[in-house]
């Protein structure tokens, strides 16, 4: 049988962090996305002591549909990144199965290249039933990264739907990278996206592509004129890149280091990290509460036992509910 790893003590995972140390830090994010009470007691106590030493770095969101070359952009993007002298960590979110909660966990497999750069940390981690295939304790793996050195963080996400709110709620930068010729361009301008996007990234703009790329750009642009500016002030800009030749990648970067000046100088910067802050105190609220309710045995057992009046449509689920809280806030008062 294979021994358990032996947890370490706080000090330990506290100093390998912030020395730098990458197998430290791997079984930091690992205590991190454990469930069990015991590791989220030890993951906080790392947090609460790392937390002076984070939030100096530039976070980038980057989604897309799946096939659009997320992980070539990723690769190419990141090696630029590290050449201009930064330390790069990538969290990549892997999709999970409904049905096995396994996942692929290939982002090393699909970014040799700057996974063998010791300036790089690819993590890749599984979504489980996070929203939009946004890992839960991305937020944190974040912070430690940032306690480590790594002053330029990419999150990398599944791009399968409904994610971009809670992309947008850790990262400073959003991008989000689309094909040309998929459909009408026009139908992908939605309020919703464009008030959280700050670039649009066409990809793949090479060979027979080049033309449509060109062609999409100049139709984002011209709908995007038809938006007012977001709170920043910041107008979502539109690019076109080919990640696989590894052209245009320059110009995003230059235009993301654009970006974080103006809004330092504004005020937005900080501004948007603390109502993120905010943010991130309502998440772990309810995510606390509802660990709590759950692993509440007796409550376990009530859901047992009205399971089959829920499935055969006798009680109201909403109903159900309701007698089930006022059943756990009555224990837990006694």
């Amino acid at each position: 049988m294979k021994e358990k790893r032996k947890r370490l003590e706080p000090t330990t995972y506290v100093k390998g962090i912030l020395d730098g140390n990458r197998i430290i830090l791997s079984r930091a994010i690992t205590l991190i996305e454990s469930q069990l009470e015991e590791d989220q007691e030890l993951a906080s106590k790392v947090l609460e002591k790392v937390l002076p030493h984070s939030g100096q770095s530039m976070r980038i969101g980057i989604t897309g549909v799946p096939g659009v070359g997320k992980s070539t952009f990723i690769e190419q993007f990141g090696k630029l990144v590290l050449n201009e002298g930064h330390k790069l960590a990538v969290l990549a979110i892997d999709p999970s199965s409904s049905l096995t909660k396994g996942s692929i966990l290939g982002d090393k497999t699909r970014m040799e290249s700057l996974a063998a750069d010791e300036r790089a940390f690819i993590r890749p981690s599984p979504a489980g039933t996070a929203l939009g295939g946004v890992g839960a304790k991305t937020r944190e793996s974040m912070l430690l990264c940032e306690a480590a050195g790594y002053d330029v963080v990419f999150i990398e996400t599944v791009g399968v739907g409904q994610s971009e709110t809670l992309v947008k709620g850790m990262v400073d930068f959003f991008l989000l990278l689309m094909l040309a010729g998929a459909g009408d361009e026009l139908q992908g301008i939605k309020k919703g996206i464009i008030e959280m996007t700050d670039a649009l990234v066409i990809n793949k703009a090479d060979g027979e592509n080049v033309k449509a790329a060109k062609k999409a750009r100049r139709e984002y642009t011209n709908a995007l004129h038809l938006f007012p500016p977001n709170a920043s002030g910041w107008t979502p800009k539109v690019s076109v890149c080919s990640a696989l030749k590894n052209e245009g990648i320059v110009d995003i970067w230059e235009m993301i280091l654009s970006f974080q000046m103006k809004m330092k100088r504004n005020g937005y910067f900080e501004e948007n990290r603390s109502q993120q802050r905010v943010a991130w105190m309502h998440e772990n609220i309810r995510y606390m509460l509802e660990r709590q309710f759950y692993s509440n045995r007796k409550i376990r057992d009530q859901i047992e036992s009205v399971l089959p009046e829920i499935k055969s449509g006798k009680t109201s689920s909403i109903a159900m509910a309701r007698k089930l809280l006022k059943s756990y806030f009555a224990e837990i008062k006694n």
